[in-house]
């Protein structure tokens, strides 16, 4: 079985958005057959806390070159969009 993925969450201040992201991706993947470790932290802060993880999700723009894939969006706040972020993330992680 493949190494269990790590996700990081984030978001303005790294408390109720990234949460509310991180339960929904975390559900839907569930249901994909994708189990993943999630982290929340502040926008701010993700440069700082990178090194381990696969991916990073986040609600507001972050710096580029973070040397890791990063999608940004709001599909899960919004419900505009969920299934196409989805599927990116998904991608992500099967990379």
């Amino acid at each position: 079985m493949a190494k269990q993925k790590t996700v990081l969450f984030a978001c303005g201040t790294g408390i109720a958005t990234s949460t509310v992201v991180a339960h929904a991706v975390e559900e839907a993947l569930k249901d994909r057959g994708i189990r993943i470790n999630t982290r929340q932290c502040k926008a701010t802060e993700v440069a700082g806390q990178i090194d381990d993880v696969d991916l990073v999700v986040s609600t507001t723009q972050l710096p580029k070159d973070l040397g890791k894939p990063v999608i940004t969006t709001l599909a899960f706040l919004t419900g505009i969009g969920k299934a196409d972020a989805l599927d990116k993330i998904e991608a992500a992680l099967r990379d």
